[in-house]
């Protein structure tokens, strides 16, 4: 652990040595408001499937609310509620499931190594709080159960009305991320369902980086993808990004919820939080012949000749969001 402190402290001399004046270092909690934990958890961990934004048509799974109902007529009491939770996450089959018209049009969700407390907290803030509704989810749910509230579309508005000046850095390069984190896995999740993990290799090598890219520009940041074991040399950590990248391996192998990193300079602010893998991630990034096909390895040969992002099981820190943005 000192030789890591060191790599850091040493990276940091030589990788703002241009700053206007020495740049401050954090690590500190996503948000800095009494707000539930559970909260932001359940907005890094589950919508970039489950977000209440995405429109109905262009929906992989179904949105955090519509999960809560469900389970609350299962369930009366916080710890049933909880404890279905749990494990749903640790055994999502089909005949564990529960959601059977959710399993039919959206297939079963990739099997989660999240830490048991991060799912109690993420299960805890959904039974005690008002999640937020998709506004066509009322009459949805009506159609389908005669019941519901009447604050889904004032929700909403509320969310969408959040004003950037006000996040904290770790707040708006989270936000940053978890965006361009859902337009690319809602794009790649629907590929594979519709049409299968060769046309998704397809499409991260054509239209990954350019929806990254297009993400850079609406937010006015730089907004990188690195590893240090790319697939595509364009996406290649530096030596400052592997010492970040090692950060999180380690806090992974203890158990422990990954938090952002911040660095403060003079005029801008660097931002760098995990890639984690999941079950779907180890069709394109597993074992070669056991969880990779050859039918992929060899698309994936054809179309990344150097490729090194293989390997991998599930949980597995397989690179950074590296962002940067003005202060």
């Amino acid at each position: 652990m000192k030789l890591l402190t060191l790599f850091i402290a040493v990276s940091f001399m030589f990788g703002c040595k241009d700053a206007k004046k020495s740049p401050t270092y954090s690590k500190k909690s996503v948000s800095e408001t009494q707000e539930h934990i559970g909260k932001k958890l359940m907005e890094t961990n589950c919508y970039v499937c489950h977000n209440a934004t995405t429109p109905e048509d262009n929906r992989i799974a179904p949105p955090m609310i519509a999960i809560k109902k469900r389970y609350l007529m299962e369930n009366t009491t916080k710890a049933a509620f909880i404890a279905s939770m749990q494990n749903w996450i640790e055994n999502p089959t089909r005949e564990n499931a529960i959601m059977y018209g959710a399993v039919e049009r959206f297939g079963l969700m990739p099997k989660q190594a999240f830490p048991k407390e991060t799912i109690q907290q993420i299960a805890d803030y959904m039974f005690v709080s008002e999640i937020e509704k998709p506004t066509w989810f009322e009459e949805h749910y009506n159609q389908q159960f005669g019941n519901g509230g009447g604050n889904g579309k004032r929700m909403q508005r509320q969310q969408q009305g959040i004003n950037l000046k006000k996040l904290s850095y770790s707040e708006k390069g989270l936000k940053y991320a978890l965006a361009t984190k859902s337009v690319l896995g809602k794009n790649l999740m629907g590929t594979i369902q519709k049409k299968g993990t060769l046309e998704a290799l397809k499409f991260c090598n054509i239209k990954a980086d350019p929806l990254t890219d297009s993400m850079s520009i609406m937010y006015k940041a730089t907004i990188k993808r690195v590893s240090d074991k790319p697939r595509n040399v364009n996406n290649t950590a530096n030596i400052l990004e592997k010492g970040y990248i090692a950060v999180f391996k380690k806090e992974v192998q203890l158990n422990k919820e990954s938090e952002p990193i911040v660095v403060e300079s003079a005029e801008n602010v660097k931002f760098y939080y995990p890639i984690k893998t999941n079950s779907m991630c180890l069709q394109c990034h597993g074992t070669p012949t056991s969880d990779i096909k050859n039918t992929t390895l060899a698309e994936i040969d054809k179309l990344y000749p150097d490729d090194l992002a293989v390997g991998y099981t599930e949980n597995q820190v397989r690179g950074i969001w590296s962002i940067t943005f003005h202060k």
